[in-house]
């Protein structure tokens, strides 16, 4: 069996997902590791362009939003008892050449020498990484991300707001069980969760590109205002339970 599962989760992505896909079976990626597309109750055909690429997929009756489909990989990796595990978005933005980076930083391979995270993110700050253009809206929110991380944990992170990670068992399993992760705008709330119990979390340099079709969960000022407060106030809820330790 196979040590490190790459998940996928995705709403509504069929015009990307087949890219994306095809690109990871001409780079043999299903040969060294297991694919999981987490189907989040989408409208369209992006299950059914991920099962007849071949790839597993596990269909939610409706859509649960992200962190839902997060955590329900999460379960399924902790339950089929994979080593490492590595989140890419379904929408393209993330280069396939980022998995052998996170990888070899997360000790995959168990060749690199040292201590490695818990938990590493792909930067698009970081020297040697690449990006498309983000907004200003957009580069306000991490600015304050940034800030706040800081001032609650000590710590500096460049890109708080990546969907590109990788965990080892230790992470995700914390992340699986109830109550520990967040079912719908998972970011900086849990960022400053993990640091504040103790978990290690390292960036590394990204190459990320821009979406080329479909919507973006924060397409509107409308819907980018509300990922603020709720992330706002997700992140002051865990920093409490994590200081007053009222966790389960």
């Amino acid at each position: 069996m196979k040590k490190i599962l790459i998940i996928i989760p995705a709403y509504n992505e069929e015009e990307n997902i087949g890219l994306l896909l095809n690109g990871m079976s001409v780079m043999g990626i299903k040969e060294f590791m297991d694919v999981l597309v987490i189907d989040d109750g989408s409208l369209d055909h992006t299950a059914q362009i991920a099962e007849d690429s071949g790839f597993k997929v596990i269909r939610l009756i409706f859509n649960m939003g992200y962190g839902a489909a997060l955590q329900t990989a999460y379960k399924y990796a902790a339950a089929n008892d994979y080593e490492y595990l590595l989140q890419i978005d379904a929408d393209g933005q993330h280069d396939l050449s980022n998995i052998k980076t996170v990888c070899e930083r997360l000790g995959c391979f168990g060749s690199e020498k040292g201590g490695h995270p818990d938990i590493v993110i792909g930067s698009r700050f970081l020297e040697g990484s690449k990006s498309f253009h983000i907004s200003a809206m957009k580069k306000c929110a991490i600015s304050c991300f940034r800030w706040i991380i800081r001032r609650v944990t000590g710590q500096s992170l460049t890109d708080p707001t990546s969907g590109l990670q990788g965990l080892n068992r230790r992470a995700f399993s914390f992340y699986s069980r109830y109550n520990n992760f967040d079912l719908k705008y998972p970011d900086l709330n849990m960022i400053v969760q993990m640091l504040l119990l103790g978990f290690k979390i390292e960036e590394v340099p990204a190459v990320m590109c821009e979406r080329t079709a479909g919507e973006s969960m924060h397409s509107s000022w409308l819907k980018a205002g509300k990922y603020m407060i709720l992330m706002l106030l997700g992140t002051w809820n865990a920093y409490v339970r994590c200081k007053t330790g009222s966790r389960t």
